[in-house]
């Protein structure tokens, strides 16, 4: 039946749909590792991820994870960096590595029907990488020559130090490099540590996309015979270190027009019930381009092009983060601003029209989120390695479509306390 051009169609609100998270699949290879995928899509594409416990959570001197993982492509005992990335090129896919805090991946995107000619060079990067003298010289060389870039940066530097100041230097999410830690790094180290969380590692893989129907038969002959499931692996354990005083101004260009901003107070995981709430208060805090930070700080102010809030995505402790570049004289008035906005959400009860904004702000990017395979496995990806599974994505929803104003103003007294957060400019 053709439609009646003559009614307007009907608008929905974002709340009003009923989003549902596509299943994932789940299935374990011959040395247990277990798998997660996610068959869909329209095109004939695939994306395989192997994530393993090697992140610099688990390194005992600075920068050995992340500089282990980058050189994972930089050659085996039969192949060279530019051989591997040609194998790679010639067949129109690609290869990255990375590093966060608690796990590393290495990560292939490819046409599905390429797979089996690319996952064997992936098997040979984690039994027989070299980690070459030249390749690891070159490596500090660049990476000194862009720290040095970075730190004339305010707001790299700023960045930097109110980690620092949430969980400590020792702490990993605290953690920051200087050209020293380049110039101790020995080859000997990098070895060993890819030996222990890489070739014998604790591993897990996520596959989304058009998957071809043997899938598991193709990851288990590349995968399945190798010591990738070593759950005896040590676990860390690191204490919080926070910096006494709350307050910082440092000068790194005294000739600059512009502060880095940044303010912060610790939070907990997304095991921690209040997190939910939190994040519909942080949305309309700080959270999107509609918020009371932009609306006050960036569009009635003018101190700055964006101002944002979120709270950090780490699988332990998070801090609840402000951050923001603005005119070197304006910065102390960008702080009083913000806690201002703090005031008034600790104090008056967010009204049903902006709330509402909210929830189908929040649904609506939801939507965008889960738009395809890839996206659909990302998702899945956080809540498993965060220890959470669909039930968590559920309760969120549930959450944005059924807070009150009310206990978001109960939850902005508990956590959006001036006196709570540390507040630094980088000017």
């Amino acid at each position: 039946m053709a439609p009646n051009r003559k009614e307007t169609p009907k608008i929905f609100d974002a709340v009003e749909f009923n989003l549902q998270l596509k299943p994932c699949q789940r299935f374990t290879l011959d040395n247990g590792v277990p798998v997660y995928a996610v068959d869909a899509g329209a095109e004939d594409v695939l994306m395989v991820e192997l994530v393993f416990k090697a992140g610099n959570w688990y390194e005992d001197k600075n920068i050995v994870a992340a500089t282990t993982n980058f050189m994972l492509k930089n050659g085996t005992k039969h192949k060279n960096a530019f051989s591997i990335n040609e194998h790679f090129d010639f067949y129109g896919a690609y290869l990255n590595r990375t590093c966060y805090h608690e796990t590393a991946a290495i990560t292939l995107h490819t046409l599905s029907k390429h797979l089996s000619a690319l996952l064997p060079v992936v098997t040979e990067i984690l039994t027989e990488s070299v980690f070459l003298e030249d390749e690891l010289a070159i490596y500090k060389q660049n990476q000194k020559q862009r720290l040095e870039v970075s730190l004339k940066k305010c707001d790299f530097v700023a960045n930097r130090l109110i980690d620092e100041y949430v969980y400590g230097f020792h702490h990993p999410y605290g953690r920051y490099t200087s050209t020293l830690d380049y110039d101790q790094l020995e080859r000997e180290e990098l070895i060993a540590f890819y030996k222990q969380y890489y070739t014998q590692g604790n591993c897990m893989v996520f596959v989304a996309g058009k998957l071809p129907a043997n899938i598991q038969e193709q990851l288990n002959n590349a995968f399945g015979s190798l010591p990738l499931n070593h759950t005896a692996q040590r676990e860390v354990q690191y204490n919080t270190q926070p910096a006494d005083d709350k307050k910082y101004h440092i000068v790194n260009d005294p000739n600059g027009v512009q502060g880095a901003i940044r303010m912060a107070t610790p939070f907990p995981n997304r095991h921690h019930p209040d997190f939910a709430k939190v994040q519909v208060l942080n949305n309309i805090f700080g959270g999107f381009f509609g918020s009371r930070l932009m609306s006050n700080i960036r569009e009635d102010k003018g101190y700055t092009y964006g101002i944002h809030s979120y709270i950090q995505n780490h699988v332990h402790t998070c801090a609840w983060m402000i951050s923001t570049e603005a005119g070197r004289e304006v910065c102390d008035a960008t702080i009083e601003e913000t806690y201002k906005e703090m005031d008034i959400l600790r104090n008056e009860p967010v009204d049903a029209a902006e709330l509402d904004l909210v929830r189908n702000y929040m649904i609506g990017s939801l939507l965008g989120d889960l738009d395809g395979p890839f996206q659909i496995i990302a998702r899945w990806k956080s809540y498993i390695l965060n220890g959470l599974d669909e039930k968590y994505f559920y309760n969120s929803i549930n959450t944005i479509k059924t807070v009150t104003a009310e206990e978001l103003q109960e939850t902005a007294k508990k956590y959006l306390n001036p006196a709570e957060f540390y507040e630094l400019v980088v000017v």
